[in-house]
């Protein structure tokens, strides 16, 4: 179990970042509070796949 600053349980969501597209993290489950913490899921991703990705999300060929 992933923990936040808190101490609370971390819950999961994902970047749609240019520079994280798709990539996972977990983050304090008290959005907009002072704890702000993240962690990474997801290891980092190629930077082919950083400039491919937001293409593909676009619709572009």
């Amino acid at each position: 179990m992933v923990r936040c600053w808190c101490g609370k349980q971390a819950i999961t969501r994902t970047s749609w970042t240019s520079a994280n597209p798709g990539r996972r993290f977990y983050c304090c489950p008290d959005e907009g509070s002072s704890c702000r913490w993240i962690g990474w899921y997801d290891p980092e991703m190629c930077a082919r796949s950083r400039m491919i990705i937001p293409g593909h999300l676009r619709g572009e060929k």
